[in-house]
């Protein structure tokens, strides 16, 4: 009896150090995993070396002085503090524009001054945009002007979530922030209408990049490869960057794109009040009359999106329909758009306009019982049903990047497993 005991508790023992070291050894190989697939970008590299030689250099102690640019603040405001006369600071701005014109810098921008103790002027950065910044200093006399990438810090992490309520919710509980819940639903916006289509238990994993200044979070950057399970129908995205051209794109697991010829809905968040109906009690006249479109419930001004590339045919009032978008798209299809508010900025009679392109705002105009939007699809001057519409997807990837693209996409499921492998080892090992 006693040897039989002992065994046991050996055979226990060796279990628990396997499960244990198995759990050790999946961790260390999804942070293996994502360290390789994710390439850090060249810019930032070179941006690293940069600093490191200027670094090398024996800087005297300089000042630095932050400044958000103000509307109608001028460089002559912003220099005249440092001993810089008028004629120095109109020499800067000269020798600087073949770089970038001074004389543009945009109100809520921020601008770094650098100087002496003595109060004179070392050295400008100027944040351009988020990805660039100009560096000028003061070398005997001249400026030397710069275009430098601001050299933030990128991390990749991985969540994963249940809906409860929506992906907003769903994305906060997981302690990040509503841009991503956006980024994610404009990645399959081409199948999921992330209100009409979207149900409790739905769920989610996103491995993607965050953008760090500093230690301190300043944004999301791209999303690797996504996971999305919607009412009981997995999709899967993931990121890939042709090694010729560069150019970025996202496909399934079998290279096919996500990108159809029409999004699913033309606005990202929104309430399905009224379907497509061949008889309905029109809510103004009550009379039965066909509806021929969705309509989305939306506060007045949320932006309305274009569904698919095309070209503006009209832009105006029409009666009933208040202000309205009509747009032609290729293979005899055209797209309308009713009771908008107003238009985007350069919305007219033949624009062209590319798919997800913000081109007006949700109104209540023409007969109307609240704000809403009234989307339609014709074929052949025919309508159709938005809501059982299956557009074509777009090219899918070249097929000598097929292999590569396979073996990248099948380390980001097992990205996606091993969270879930790790946890029943744990499970087996230390059950509670």
């Amino acid at each position: 009896m006693q040897i039989k005991i002992k065994t046991y508790k050996k055979k226990r023992r060796k279990t628990r150090r396997i499960h244990l070291l198995l759990f050790i050894f999946l961790s260390f190989s999804l942070f293996l995993i994502l360290t390789f697939l994710h390439e850090e970008k060249p810019a930032l590299e070179e941006e690293k070396e940069a600093l490191q030689q200027e670094a090398s250099f024996v800087l005297p102690p300089l000042e630095e002085k932050k400044e958000i640019i103000r509307r109608g603040m001028t460089m002559t405001d912003i220099l005249k503090p440092y001993n810089l006369s008028g004629t120095e600071i109109h020499a800067l701005i000269k020798e600087v524009k073949p770089i970038y014109d001074l004389a543009k810098i945009r109100a809520g921008q921020e601008l770094r001054t650098y100087s002496s103790p003595q109060g004179d002027f070392f050295s400008l950065e100027y944040d351009i945009d988020e990805e660039n910044y100009l560096h000028v200093q003061r070398k005997e006399g001249t400026y030397k002007a710069t275009l430098k990438k601001i050299p933030y810090d990128i991390s990749v992490k991985t969540i994963w979530g249940v809906i409860e309520e929506n992906l907003i919710f769903a994305v906060r509980d997981e302690n990040e922030g509503i841009m991503l819940a956006l980024n994610l639903a404009d990645l399959f916006a081409w199948d999921i209408d992330f209100y009409a289509d979207l149900r409790r238990g739905d769920s989610f994993k996103i491995i993607f990049e965050k953008k760090y200044l500093n230690g301190e979070f300043v944004g999301y950057e791209n999303i690797l490869a996504a996971e999305f399970t919607n009412q009981g129908k997995k999709f899967l995205a993931f990121r890939y960057t042709y090694l010729d051209t560069k150019d970025t794109d996202y496909f399934d697991l079998e290279g096919k794109s996500l990108r159809k010829e029409f999004l699913k809905s033309p606005i990202r968040y929104s309430r399905i009040t009224s379907r497509f109906s061949r008889r309905r009690l029109h809510p103004i006249r009550k009379v039965y009359r066909p509806h021929f479109g969705v309509d989305y419930a939306a506060s007045v001004g949320t932006p309305v999106q274009v569904t698919a590339d095309g070209t503006v045919t009209f832009a105006g009032r029409r009666g009933a329909s208040g202000r309205m978008i009509s747009i032609r798209h290729k293979n005899r299809y055209e797209t309308i758009y009713l009771h908008l508010r107003g238009y985007a900025p350069g919305i007219r009679k033949g624009k062209k306009v590319k798919g997800g392109q913000e081109i007006g705002y949700v109104g209540s105009s023409g007969e109307s019982t609240g704000p809403h939007l009234d989307y339609r699809i014709k074929k052949d001057g025919r309508y159709i049903n938005p809501l059982l519409f299956n557009p074509a997807p777009v090219k899918p990837l070249r097929a000598e990047f097929l292999d590569d693209f396979k073996k990248k996409a099948e380390s980001y499921c097992l990205c996606f497993e091993a969270p879930l492998i790790i946890l029943s080892s744990f499970s087996n090992s230390f059950p509670l």
